[in-house]
């Protein structure tokens, strides 16, 4: 079952070049990435397995704003996160909270603003995802 507002996209990549390409697009959008938390990593530090799980922050203060302005609680959800994991069957997924989920949840409804952040977050992804 899906979960609301998450959209999730197959990687034709292997995890770390996916991450790899993801990262590369967030600063070729001029984006900050605020941090990239490895969670296999800390799954490994008390000896448990975790297949390659690794969520990105990142943004910028001029397409987020907008939305905290409409509703200051969207910064619970923002900056934006993506998550690059590999599922049983090995397979590189992405998953990330569509923007408009993210407006609707908080009443900050500003199409221009969820367009813009959407159109954004959907080429990024689609650069990590899909050769060119």
């Amino acid at each position: 079952m899906a979960a609301d507002g998450l959209t999730t996209v197959a990687s034709s990549f292997a995890p770390k070049e996916t991450m790899d390409r993801l990262e590369a697009e967030i600063a070729a959008k001029g984006l900050t990435l605020f941090a990239r938390i490895d969670h296999s990593a800390g799954a490994a530090e008390v000896g448990l397995t975790l297949r390659p799980t690794v969520l990105f922050i990142f943004g910028n203060a001029k397409g987020g704003t907008p939305l905290m302005q409409a509703a200051q609680t969207a910064g619970i959800d923002l900056p934006l996160k993506v998550l690059v994991w590999q599922d049983d069957k090995g397979v590189t997924q992405v998953s990330y909270n569509d923007p408009a989920w993210i407006a609707k949840r908080h009443g900050a409804e500003n199409d221009q603003v969820v367009n813009a952040l959407t159109g954004a977050l959907h080429a990024i992804v689609q650069k990590a995802t899909m050769p060119q």
